[in-house]
Parts: structure tokens; sequence; C-alpha cells
């Protein structure tokens, strides 16, 4: 028998949560394995179909879970949009041209470049680490990769791999550590940030 339920209390790095049937009664535990045909990660609110286990220990389980109307979320949901890596190609290209020019140091863009790559690599491991079932990378790292400088590579990744791009609460830290970055730009690319630069690094 299939039941139809919602699923909340989802911890996306652990990859587990809860299902509760529509109309009520007992709530199975859901793990992301679980999920058959899974075409996109699951979140708080979806609506899933989904037949009923005993674990070892007799606790209700999900299993051959399916998304429900799975063809419609699929198709409107794994689109990405292209105003994000837009705006990160602009950014990166405008980061490395005032590097170019004299406006920025060298090595700040050149920063630009290895932390974008190291992030975007760093969110694709991730998100294969998800898929499978691995031990994943703490989001204060993926932070911290685009903090210093790796923000562009890790937006590009974000849409890319459609991954973290619908968590709400990583998405607002992000965004976040986004403004700092561009804060501290501007100020480098200012004439006393160039002359603390300067002072600190004088073959630049």
């Amino acid at each position: 028998m299939r039941h139809q339920g919602r699923i909340h209390d989802w911890n996306d790095d652990k990859g587990f949560g809860f299902v509760t049937p529509n109309g009520g009664g007992d709530r199975a535990f859901v793990h992301i394995k679980a999920f058959a045909g899974r075409a996109r990660r699951p979140a708080n609110g979806d609506i899933v179909t989904y037949a009923t286990t005993r674990d070892a220990k007799g606790r209700l389980q999900a299993a051959d879970i399916r998304f429900a109307n799975a063809t419609t979320s699929t198709s409107t949901r794994t689109k990405p949009g292209i105003v994000a890596p837009a705006f990160a190609l602009l950014a990166f290209a405008g980061i490395v041209g005032a590097g170019l020019i004299g406006k920025l140091p060298i090595l700040v863009a050149g920063a630009y470049a290895v932390m974008s790559i190291v992030a975007f690599v760093a969110y694709g491991m991730d998100k294969a680490a998800a898929n499978a079932g691995r031990r994943r990378t703490p989001e204060s790292t993926l932070h911290l990769l685009g903090l210093a400088c790796g923000w562009p590579g890790a937006l590009l990744a974000q849409r890319l791999f459609r991954h973290k791009s619908r968590k709400r609460e990583f998405q607002v830290v992000f965004w976040v550590t986004v403004a700092i970055n561009l804060v501290a730009l501007a100020w480098l690319a200012s004439g006393d940030g160039r002359a603390f630069i300067a002072s600190q690094l004088p073959s630049l």
C-alpha cells in the first residue's frame, strides 16, 4: 500500500528527515537513499508518495519514495537561471580587467581566479557526496571559500549543479559573505586600499 504525505524536519546535510501522511497518522523516517529515480534533492514541504517498512527495531520507515507530480516538478525546477551565472561572470571579468589596468593588484585578481576554482570544485564534490550519501562538506567551509574571494565560482557551481540554491538559510548567509567581500574589494580598489597594499607588499 502506498501513502501520500509531506516531508518535514529535512536535514539536507545528513540526508534524512520525516514524512507525515496526508490526513494524519504515524510519521515515517525518510532517508535520501529511499528516493526512487531521484532527479533533485528533497526539501521541507515536498509532497511525496511512499511505501512503508519497519527497521530491525520496529521503527516506521518510508521506502520507494517518489515526488508527487514528478514530471511537472522536475520540468519546472531543474532549469537553472541565467541571472546569477551572468552576474558571477561579469563580476569576475570586471575584477580581472581591473587587475590588468592597474586598478587592483594583479595578485588580488589572481586570488579570485584561484579561489573560484577551489570553490567550484568544493561544491561539485559536496553535490556528489550528497547524491551518494557520503560525508558532506560543512556549510561553514563553503561560506568561507566564498568569503575568501571564491564566491563567483561558488555561484556558478550552485546554479550548474543545482546545489544549495534552494536552501533559504544557506542563501542568506552566502549573499552576506558576497556583500562583505565586495565591500572589501571596493576598499582595495580605492586610493587608501591601494596605498595599504603597497605598504604591505612593495613589490606590487
